[in-house]
């Protein structure tokens, strides 16, 4: 069973569209490996946090939640 060909939207070369491709569908395997893993993208839980910072976190997930939750399941008037 042949592969369909597909034609990159970053550089304009043809490649197989492959089933266990990583990445995007309409991007080559070299566009599609994952840009410079800088600190710029390092996630927030792979960062150390100080006891402070986590429970400023904390407390802005909690504000963050209950503000969702209001905006949900308040009860028109």
């Amino acid at each position: 069973m042949a592969f369909p060909i597909k034609v990159c939207v970053v550089c304009s070369e043809e490649f197989e569209l492959r089933p266990d491709k990583p990445g995007f569908a309409n991007r080559c395997p070299a566009c599609s490996e994952p840009e410079s893993t800088g600190p710029a993208t390092a996630s927030s839980s792979s960062r150390h946090l100080s006891a402070e910072e986590r429970k400023a976190e904390a407390e802005a997930n909690e504000a963050r939640r209950k503000a969702i939750r209001d905006l949900l399941y308040r009860k028109e008037s």
